[in-house]
């Protein structure tokens, strides 16, 4: 029930550093099902997904420990195989322990996962993939019931590469016998990371960040301690809040090669950025000029920051064409822009952006986690005061987004419904 309230017109200075990435951290919090001794990962940012997941995490058995930001998981002894649905229908990574759960324990229970409402977003590939590893999945009053006794490698191909697949079907074979070879995989650098991950903790796994993985089986996984990769689409907002809101800020812990095609974009349409090892730094003058993207899989312009784009160009100079090719409903926020006073025109996949340069406070809603965030950024420019509602779907992605924008200069506060 909370409200984001900002007063727009305010330039944003400073510098910060983003926690590890939000997709990177889920997909290794299931990974750690797989481990017989205690995981560390450092960095960890305190948001409602991961919570979620570390909830689930304590529901089979598991023991969770927060030192900071840095999150410490102990399943060396589980007690139960069943993704509980009341936290499952909230997080859509949690379909992500189905692979860990059954190759740690052979059987597994879940309900189709929830998350935000950006599209049907099929589970297909995650359960051909699975299957493909000889494991018996039962679809019955809305559970999966799986069965890996006798799980095994295989060869199999995926249709699309999708990031979830790839480490669903990744962390279901590291301990199946035999080779698993994944062709069409995701080349997205979570991928890179769990592979990683995996392998310190015993794995044999080779490829991750190409089209092609090769698993090795092994019989059990060891503990260890690891740091994340950064969070790129934070970075990304935060270098697109900048181009929205104008100044200049520097942010630490980022791997520029994984904000490439975000940079480049921002570089197009007049904005500075300098890049060094593991950090940026990116200014903004206010003339920018509009952009076009397509959503695509890595290194293409990723989905999740075709929001924060779309407010960028909404308040630049020209006309930007945004083309949607991963979720078929991903243009939720346009309304509310819209309201602000944006000039956007849908046609299926693709929205057309005129850019009016002005934007004007109101009252809107947050339907999805990136969208949110756009209307967030939208909030930093507009004349006036903006209400945003839904701020729990930006909680899902962005800790205490508020106080990292008001460390930098914005007018941003949070409102609690007994405020």
């Amino acid at each position: 029930m909370d409200r984001l309230l900002i007063n727009g017109g305010h330039r944003l200075e400073g510098e910060l550093a983003v926690h590890s990435a939000k997709n990177c951290v889920l997909a290794l919090l299931a990974a750690c099902v797989l481990a017989t001794r205690p995981v560390t990962l450092f960095n960890c940012p305190k948001i409602t997904d991961i919570i979620n997941m570390t909830k689930i995490i304590e529901a089979l058995g598991g023991k969770i420990f927060w030192e900071k930001d840095d999150l410490t998981v102990d399943c060396s002894v589980l007690t139960g195989n069943e993704i509980p649905s009341s936290y499952a229908k909230e997080i859509r990574s949690s379909l992500f322990l189905m692979g860990p759960i059954i190759g740690r324990l052979k059987h597994a229970k879940a309900v189709f996962p929830g998350g935000c409402d950006i599209g049907i977003r099929p589970i297909d590939l995650h359960l051909k993939g699975l299957r493909a590893l000889n494991i018996d999945i039962e679809e019955t009053g809305g559970f999966l019931y799986c069965n890996g006794e006798n799980a095994r490698g295989n060869d199999i191909h995926l249709d699309f590469p999708s990031v979830g697949a790839t480490e669903n079907i990744m962390m279901a074979a590291v301990l199946a016998k035999g080779k698993t070879t994944i062709t069409n995989a995701a080349k997205e650098p979570e991928i890179a990371a769990l592979q990683k991950f995996l392998n310190k903790m015993g794995a044999k796994i080779a490829g991750a960040g190409s089209s092609t993985i090769v698993i090795e089986g092994v019989k059990k996984l060891d503990g260890c301690e690891f740091e994340p990769i950064p969070d790129r689409i934070v970075a990304g907002t935060l270098m697109t809040a900048v181009g929205i809101a104008g100044g200049e800020i520097e942010i630490e812990n980022v791997v520029p090669e994984h904000i490439a095609a975000i940079t480049s974009k921002l570089v197009k349409s007049s904005c500075k950025v300098r890049a060094f090892c593991d950090r940026i730094v990116i200014s903004s003058n206010l003339r920018t000029k509009a952009v076009d993207i397509e959503t695509s899989p890595y290194p293409a312009f990723p989905t999740d920051m075709q929001a924060q784009i779309m407010a960028f160009d909404a308040i630049s100079e020209g006309t930007g064409i945004i083309i949607e090719n991963i979720f078929e409903t991903r243009f939720k926020h346009v309304p509310d822009l819209r309201r602000m006073g944006a000039d956007i025109t849908v046609h299926g996949d693709v929205a057309v952006v005129r850019g009016v340069r002005k934007l004007y406070g109101a009252e809107v809603h947050a339907s999805d986690l990136r969208g949110g965030s756009a209307l967030v950024l939208a909030g930093l420019k507009a004349e006036g005061v903006t209400s945003i509602s839904g701020v729990g779907l930006i909680d899902r992605g962005y800790e205490s987004f508020e106080k990292t924008l008001s460390s930098l200069g914005a007018k941003i506060q949070r409102i609690s419904v007994n405020d």
